[in-house]
């Protein structure tokens, strides 16, 4: 029996590389695919698993090693529940646009709270500066303000001109981290800026649409040379959230939760009750609009009853 760190999912086949650098495919022996896993993929990149090989080379995965962590959204086959993103990880970089595409912040909202429910620190890289012209402009400054005040890293970056790239690699140094975002953002074109032999595969965005198209099929780990690991994910179109109940969703808005100690009643929904410090702060202007309505949104997309007007 060997340990290994799953480099590659394609869903059935996994690359696995050893405890002593070699790299094998592997399966899943037949057990692990029985239908107690109520996600798409039992096994996923960043995964430690415990591998027996055959003597034709191909490895069989036999067990997987318990997990730090995993983040997780819901899954475009409704005949499970979620699919795991990636397992074991430091940090999750949320690659975000302005324009070619237009990252929506209800997006990175849901990103966010998933991340918080499953204690990954993120940081926004907002790529693609070199685009951004004054009519634009505004809209980063008030993107980044948004995050930057209740506390997330943003880091303003371009691949094309190479702005803050050598920051973008001192946040990646030395911690296994995860990279997402839309199709189109440009996360591939990133990684290859910093990491020039990878030479991942990159489409120029749809003009007709403004929209980005798949580049990258299936998750994968790669090793930097300077010190660390980047998971590089396909793009995503929309993040559906996973076992996160309504009475706890304000825990993961981090400028929600500082403040609901102050309200009125103890339970506290932060949506309709009288006294509510929440509703306050968001009238005062304290709490960005934007994120109350992503809150709102998130915890009942079809209960408009009590949905206040915002100010």
């Amino acid at each position: 029996m060997e340990k290994g760190l799953v480099l590659k999912s394609t869903g059935s086949h996994y690359r696995v590389r050893l405890e002593n650098g070699q790299v094998v495919e592997c399966v899943p022996r037949g057990k692990l695919r029985l239908n107690e896993f109520k996600t798409t993929n039992p096994i996923t990149v960043g995964d430690w698993v415990t591998v027996e090989l055959n003597p034709n080379g191909v490895g069989l995965i036999t067990a997987i090693q318990e997990r730090k962590n995993y983040i997780i959204r819901k899954a475009t086959n409704l005949s499970r529940e979620a699919h795991i993103i990636a397992a074991n990880i430091d940090q999750a970089l949320l690659v975000v646009t302005i324009v070619q595409p237009e990252t929506q912040l209800a997006f990175i909202d849901r990103y966010l709270v998933t991340a918080e429910a499953y204690r990954i620190p993120t940081v926004l890289v907002f790529n693609k500066i070199d685009l951004v012209d004054a009519t634009y402009q505004s809209v980063l400054d008030s993107y980044i303000s948004i995050y930057e005040s209740i506390g997330y890293k943003c880091i303003k970056v371009s691949a094309r001109t190479g702005l803050n790239l050598d920051l973008l690699k001192q946040t990646l140094q030395g911690k296994v981290s995860l990279l997402s975002g839309n199709s189109g953002v440009g996360k591939s074109t990133l990684i290859n800026c910093i990491e020039p032999e990878l030479n991942l595969k990159t489409a120029e965005i749809s003009s007709a649409h403004l929209k980005g198209r798949h580049t990258t099929t299936f998750s994968e780990i790669f090793e930097l040379s300077f010190g660390g690991f980047i998971i590089d994910t396909p793009g995503i179109k929309s993040f559906g959230l996973v076992d996160i109940e309504k009475e706890e969703l304000y825990h993961f808005f981090p400028e929600i939760f500082k403040l609901s100690d102050k309200c009125k009643y103890y339970n506290c929904t932060h949506i309709h009750e009288p006294g509510c410090a929440v509703i306050e702060a968001v009238d005062s202007g304290k709490i960005a609009p934007s994120r109350y309505l992503s809150y709102l949104s998130i915890y009942d997309d079809e209960n408009e009853k009590y949905r206040p007007k915002l100010k």
